[in-house]
């Protein structure tokens, strides 16, 4: 089967042909650890890691390599460190939060399904490449060095701006272009700034300083996938400047035409259709949901949208991820205990059609509905739900999870549940039905079946 994809920098789908189908190579722009991350960054995270899963179940395992950064040198990092850790010399209070936000970031991720990837370079690992590359584009004329500072000179680059489709011109209405005295031109971008006495930095050819951003992950995909590699991924919003200046930079040093054969972006994200703003009320942190809703939950939410298109997030589209996934996990529990088998062909076509998860989840439904009388469609089922990152756990512990600090006291709800189904026994249905009543005030469901009653939280 083959798979098709749409690129951003052709602005067309085309079938995906890997350079070595042996070694199949993609590149994520991860988090900057200063902070926990909110639910827009959930979104890329979750769709790259389909897409892993899908070259994995098409070209093996072990010819997959993905690569999801960590960017743990940054000026709002350096921020955070003084604001959080004010006894510390600069260096320790970096690295405690650097550490402490990196392994908040990687449990809320690994919370919502997601694999981990085959490589997580951090930015200060790959400082020896990033000199490596400023020097060629030093070298080869499309960077020079001005009061300490490197900067790629734009104007070298005749098709700058040919990822986002921009000219120069409107690329300066629309940006926040930093106006320096030492800039040649106002898009010129930094590759490596001073550090003064109070900032981390490290030794260079330039002086004592740190590099820019975009230059990072250049250096970390060339160091871990090569010059040129299949696929970079990441939101739109990094289309311009980030990836256009990371396009730029390793084109030019690497005297390559592309530096991935396929850009994809994923859309944006709002929260109760606006845009989301701590100002607004509606900023929440991936950590926030989890402690509310299940990792799966909030996963399949993600997926129920293509990833291309805006999604929006909604407090009733969780709770109608909540109930098909309570559906889904009720038609496998039959076969959860058997080896799973092959991933349904719809379900991978839908995938290979340029990650259509809509399409997939509606195969999905469709197994459902076959599943209560056929146990070949509760086992296709539950191996499409795994290939799209759900089924994680088993029916019984997803039917008894409790949001994070839940006041619900599992044996006070055992022995009301115990005490409903007596009275339902005994056919006092005005004693049940309050009961029943009662539970859910307390934020229980209760489900009545031939061999007594179970309860979820809801």
């Amino acid at each position: 089967m083959t798979i098709q994809l749409y690129n951003t920098l052709t602005r067309s789908k085309a079938e995906f042909v890997p350079i070595d189908p042996t070694n199949v190579r993609m590149y994520v722009c991860g988090p900057t650890v200063y902070d926990f991350a909110h639910i827009g960054n959930a979104r890329p995270v979750i769709v790259f890691d389909v897409l892993f899963r899908l070259l994995r179940h098409v070209y093996g395992a072990e010819h997959v390599t993905y690569v999801r950064n960590i960017t743990d040198v940054d000026d709002k990092i350096n921020a955070r460190a003084v604001r959080d850790y004010p006894g510390l010399p600069l260096n320790e209070a970096i690295r405690r939060v650097t550490e402490t936000t990196n392994a908040q970031y990687q449990a809320d991720v690994t919370e919502l399904g997601n694999l981990p990837p085959t490589f997580q370079p951090r930015a200060t690992e790959s400082l020896p490449e990033m000199i490596a590359l400023i020097k060629r584009l030093i070298a080869k004329g499309n960077a020079y060095v001005a009061e300490g500072h490197v900067l790629f000179d734009v104007g070298s680059m005749p098709d700058y701006g040919k990822l986002s489709g921009r000219s120069v011109d409107d690329m300066i209405a629309g940006a926040r272009v930093d106006v320096a005295p030492y800039k040649r031109d106002p898009m010129d971008f930094v590759l490596w700034k001073p550090s003064d006495a109070a900032t981390p930095g490290w030794d260079s050819p330039w002086g004592r300083g740190r590099p820019g951003w975009h230059i990072e992950c250049s250096a970390m995909s060339w160091k871990h996938l090569g010059e040129v590699f299949d696929i970079h991924g990441g939101g739109v919003d990094l289309v311009f400047p980030h990836h256009e200046n990371e396009l730029a930079q390793s084109t030019c040093a690497h005297g390559t035409q592309v530096m991935a054969n396929v850009w994809m972006h994923n859309g944006f994200l709002q929260v109760e259709g606006e845009k989301m703003s701590k100002s607004l009320g509606n900023f929440f942190t991936i950590r926030e949901l989890l402690d509310r809703f299940r990792g799966e939950n909030l996963r399949l939410q993600m997926l129920m949208t293509h990833y291309r298109q805006p999604t929006n997030w909604t407090e009733a589209g969780a709770k109608e991820a909540r109930v098909i996934l309570k559906n889904w996990y009720d038609a496998i529990a039959k076969v959860e205990d058997e080896a799973l088998g092959e991933a349904p062909p719809a379900v991978v076509a839908a995938l290979s059609d340029d990650l259509n998860t809509p399409e997939a989840i509606a195969e999905l439904h469709r197994l459902r509905g076959l599943a209560a009388k056929s146990k070949d469609a509760a086992r296709a089922l539950r191996a499409g739900g795994v290939l799209l990152g759900l089924f994680g756990q088993t029916a019984e512990a997803f039917r008894s999870w409790m949001p994070a600090g839940s006041a619900l006291d599992r044996a006070e709800v055992d022995a009301l549940v115990a005490e409903r189904f007596a009275a339902r026994q005994a056919r006092n249905w005005a004693e049940a039905d309050r009961l029943r009543d009662v539970l859910a005030d307390l934020g229980v469901a209760v489900e009545d079946g031939p061999g007594g009653s179970t309860w979820r939280a809801l």
